[in-house]
């Protein structure tokens, strides 16, 4: 079975030509660098212990293979098959699930605007590390002399040179390599900064371990409190886990399994990336745990009163630790050294989403997309996140855009494709014809019933919530605009562009037969032509 494509696989589009992925390991590092990010440092290790320790492995590894791989392998064939950004695909499957496809890309855009911003904060972590320039007190450093956190919560206008000029720097190496295309830019970048994370945060392990006290924290991660698996909540938040941290259910596998040669194994491929990503989550714990165990055990007190997550984890509790830790300074570069390489890769792969859309639907070339989707993408996060009340506009729009916008989606879109416009079966044959993992019944029932409906139920649980009690106590202006209003001006928004008229020469109906077939319109050259990604467009 071959699983090399060629430099010349050529994407057509207005005269322009771009190479895909040039091997199916770049496109697997690129897969894996988009995986795996932020959260899998800091969300996974909160969760995993919150959710029963040792005993939350089994949720999770049920929620992995129930619904993390077999969604993983929906995005796959839906790019791979129908060969296009989300948009074109969900358009290729019918006129009326384009829409579906927008809406994953605005959701990226809002991503990407937010998610610089926690990079750039590493960035400059990662030289406050080197003289752990925090001082006694990390909390009130970053709130205070880092962030200038507005008093009241909300946008303003008071920027903050801090955090502005790396995110200006940060913008500017993520659209050059996005700008640099496909293999030459995402592809190159993976293969070298994936392998870099893992050997940073092995040897960030390894000297972890050597913590006094660093049993204590693996003993309260891994012992198992199997009283928690009668809790219907801990297994919602393994499957929210694996949601969120396979990038799966927003466009990104779309856009990249499109980009990935006709003869390769898409099903095999997947595997690899959820085992890859689900062992680095498990080796942040690990990394994380043996840290806060030797905190806990230098202040006298129970890990459990130091535990943390998400942005307390990383720039108020870790630089706490870094300050009594033996070898701080190399625990500190790193820890956001592997945020920074991390989120990059992560940030990277959220804006191709919007530049593979753009270029699909405008016939824009490489650059023309990059600087259209990225510019206004870089200077939204600047102004908004690069300011005294940045922090709060940041945690309204992450907290509201994964609760009901990444879930919301996810749901509606796998409802659709199994039940409405009933693809399944044809997308399994086109995995089946070159996948090691043979998809059937059991895949449609995954896909079609049992990851919507605990996907809605996410969404129920969100709702209720937010509902019952405002979202951190914030204005209801705050709220108001960046939460509820973001979140249904997103499908409103996907829905106009939708009705947009595609570029001239762009196929936008699906012909109706599969890869298998050799007179599939999507695979004129035939099965082995090294013309295989994305070909011309024929008029219909």
């Amino acid at each position: 079975m071959s699983t090399h494509t060629t430099e010349v696989d050529h994407d057509r589009r207005g005269g322009v030509e771009t190479a895909g992925f040039s091997t199916r390991k770049a496109f697997i590092f690129a897969a894996i660098g988009s995986a795996v990010g932020l959260g899998n440092i800091w969300r996974f290790p909160y969760v995993a212990y919150e959710g029963g320790g040792g005993a939350f492995m089994l949720p999770y590894v049920v929620a992995l293979l129930v619904a993390g791989i077999p969604m993983l392998f929906l995005d796959y064939a839906m790019g791979h098959r129908f060969r296009g950004s989300a948009p074109l695909s969900f358009r290729r499957v019918s006129r009326f699930a384009e829409w579906l496809g927008w809406w994953q890309v605005l959701i990226t855009f809002v991503i990407g605007v937010y998610y610089a911003a926690v990079i750039a904060w590493a960035v400059r972590y990662t030289g406050f590390a080197a003289s752990r320039a925090w001082g006694s007190d990390p909390e009130a450093f970053f709130f205070g002399d880092f962030l200038r956190a507005a008093e009241d919560p909300g946008p303003t206008f008071e920027i903050v040179p801090g955090v502005l000029v790396p995110m200006v720097v940060l913008w500017v190496i993520a659209l050059a390599v996005l700008a640099a295309g496909v293999q030459g830019g995402i592809g190159r970048t993976a293969v070298i900064f994936v392998p870099v994370l893992v050997v940073a945060f092995v040897t960030l392990v390894v000297v972890a371990l050597t913590l006094p006290g660093a049993a204590t924290g693996l003993e309260a991660l891994f012992e198992p409190k199997w009283s928690a698996l009668g809790d219907t909540s801990v297994w919602v938040s393994a499957f929210g886990q694996i949601f969120f941290s396979l990038s799966v259910g927003f466009g990104i596998m779309i856009t990249y399994a499109s980009y990935v040669g006709r003869r390769t194994d898409m099903t095999g491929s997947g595997s690899v990336v959820a085992f890859s990503n689900s062992g680095f989550e498990l080796l942040a714990g690990i990394g994380v745990f043996a840290v806060l165990g030797f905190m806990a055990q230098s202040q006298g007190v129970g890990v459990d009163e130091v535990v943390s997550g998400g942005i307390g984890l990383a720039f108020i509790a870790f630089p706490t630790i870094l300050n009594e830790a033996p070898g701080g300074t190399l625990l500190g570069l790193l820890f956001f050294g592997s945020l920074v390489v991390a989120g990059l890769t992560s940030l990277i792969s959220v804006v191709e989403v919007g530049i593979s859309a753009v270029r699909d639907k405008t016939g824009a070339g490489r650059v023309a997309s990059t600087l259209v989707v990225g510019v206004p993408t870089a200077v939204i996060s600047c102004l908004l996140m690069g300011t005294t009340g940045g922090i709060y506009v940041l945690d309204t729009v992450d907290h509201f855009i994964n609760s009901f916008g990444i879930l919301g989606v996810g749901a509606i879109a796998m409802f659709a494709l199994a039940l409405v416009f009933r693809v399944l079966p044809r997308l399994a044959r086109h995995l089946n014809v070159h996948g090691s993992i043979r998809l059937g019944r059991w895949w449609y029932a995954l896909v079609g019933v049992v990851v919507p409906v605990v996907l809605g139920y996410m969404v129920y649980l969100e709702l209720r919530d937010n509902i019952a009690s405002p979202y951190e106590d914030y204005p209801a202006e705050l709220l108001g605009v960046f939460g509820w209003g973001l979140v249904a001006a997103l499908p409103v928004a996907a829905l106009l562009i939708s009705l947009l008229p595609w570029r001239s020469g762009v196929m936008v109906d699906d012909p109706g037969s599969d890869l298998a077939d050799a007179s599939d319109p999507f695979d004129r050259a035939g099965p082995d032509s090294a013309d295989n990604h994305r070909p011309e467009r024929s008029h219909r």
